[in-house]
């Protein structure tokens, strides 16, 4: 058990550190700004809500640009989870450390 614990000790800091990598990754795959200028639909910023995306997905009759438009709202709350993931593990990892 100790060195289960010794173990944790030493990957437990990383763990926040490959969350927002992970995070930012989903972030960078999110393509919903190019799907929508892409069909002429303007937008205020380059961060589109996942409620613009629903109501995209909804009111769209194009399969295609639906498929696109689900998978970049999956990549979005991919992205706002492993953020959270992230916030989470935080004063964990700080615990770990310092009592390591």
């Amino acid at each position: 058990m100790e060195k289960f614990i010794e173990y944790l000790s030493t990957l437990w800091p990383l763990l926040p550190l490959l969350f927002f990598i992970i995070a930012v990754t989903f972030r960078l795959l999110d393509n919903s700004t190019s799907l929508f200028l892409q069909r002429d639909i303007l937008i205020n910023s380059s961060n589109v809500s996942r409620r613009l995306l629903k109501s995209q997905i909804k009111h769209n009759s194009d399969p295609e640009f639906t498929r696109k438009l689900k998978q970049a709202l999956i990549l979005r709350n991919l992205q706002q989870g492993f953020i959270i993931l992230s916030i989470l593990s935080f004063p964990f990892s700080l615990l770990f450390f310092f009592l390591g």
